[in-house]
């Protein structure tokens, strides 16, 4: 499985680069306003970085402009990753950026049917939000099995599943168990995945006990 880190913050980018876990990351809008900075100036930085996909989002809703966007943003870095709303003219400019061969990041996916057709239109990656399916009384994860399970009775769909709007670990747990390629979590998330009471407990009686033999390693 990878990890895509969900955020737009450089320092905080840096930081969990530096732990060699981090395989991508997924912008959005909302995420780049918060830097109070250009948005192409943002992405670019992003993009030296982390080697890895970083998705920048289109702001337009109709096919032209979202075409024009797309092409302004992948020419920003080579491993820039469109991403485009699950709407029919979204669809059709994944259709039309992917066969240019950008990557594309269809993002708001909410059903196993909108999940069929984003893959028919060549979608690099599809982000299923989990998180808010949960949040109006539905089980999130129950679609990313359903859309791996779909996937997996097709070669031809080349298109991988990117969990999003991940809350916390065992969301990652179980897109794992489930087989999904790839989850982007907020940075707060991937932390929190280190952390077991029983891990800092054990820590502490080994220095404890280290600590009374009154030796250095070095």
């Amino acid at each position: 499985m990878k990890f895509f880190v969900d955020t737009a913050d450089v320092e905080e980018i840096r930081d969990l680069a530096a732990t060699g876990l981090v395989d991508g990351i997924t912008t959005n809008p909302s995420l780049v306003a918060k830097s109070g900075r250009k948005f192409a100036d943002v992405i670019a930085e992003i993009c030296s970085i982390v080697p890895g996909p970083v998705s920048a989002e289109v702001t337009a809703t109709d096919y032209d402009t979202m075409l024009k966007e797309g092409r302004f943003l992948r020419g920003i870095a080579d491993n820039v990753a469109v991403k485009v709303p699950l709407t029919r003219d979204g669809l059709k400019a994944c259709r039309t950026l992917t066969s240019e061969d950008t990557m594309v990041n269809v993002t708001l996916c909410f059903s196993p049917a909108q999940a069929i057709l984003a893959a028919k239109a060549g979608a690099t990656f599809l982000s299923p939000f989990v998180g808010r399916l949960d949040d109006i009384g539905q089980e999130g994860m129950e679609l990313i099995g359903d859309i791996c399970e779909i996937f997996a009775n097709y070669d031809s769909f080349g298109t991988e599943v990117l969990v999003a709007s991940t809350r916390h670990p065992m969301h990652v747990v179980d897109a794992a168990r489930m087989g999904a390629d790839i989850v982007t979590v907020p940075p707060a998330v991937l932390r929190k995945m280190y952390d077991h009471p029983l891990t800092e407990k054990g820590l502490k009686a080994f220095l404890d006990d280290w600590a009374k033999t009154g030796q250095s390693i070095l």
